[in-house]
């Protein structure tokens, strides 16, 4: 009986302390694909910086696009529905 304590004593004791080890593989690398697909995505950190005004685009394409844009948050009505009722019933 009393090895039986000593052994469930050292288990606990055994799973404490692994409970209290350093961080795991996840957890040191917890965000870094975020901050790395951030990183990629930024092409040119100075940007901002260039007041020069944008070229290339037409005012027809530039409008056509534009309208495109807005029309895509239009409702659409939802396709008609119909009612067959069989033998008098509802």
């Amino acid at each position: 009986m009393k090895k039986m304590i000593l052994v469930a004593g050292l288990t606990i004791i055994a799973l404490a302390l692994a409970g209290c080890a350093g961080p795991g593989r996840v957890e040191r690398d917890y965000g870094t694909s975020h901050r790395l697909q951030v990183y990629n995505q930024v092409l040119n950190p100075d940007a901002e910086k260039n007041l020069a005004p944008v070229e290339g685009m037409d005012g027809r394409a530039a409008g056509a696009a534009v309208e495109k844009y807005e029309k895509g948050f239009e409702k659409t009505q939802p396709p008609p529905t119909y009612n067959i009722s069989v033998g008098g019933l509802k």
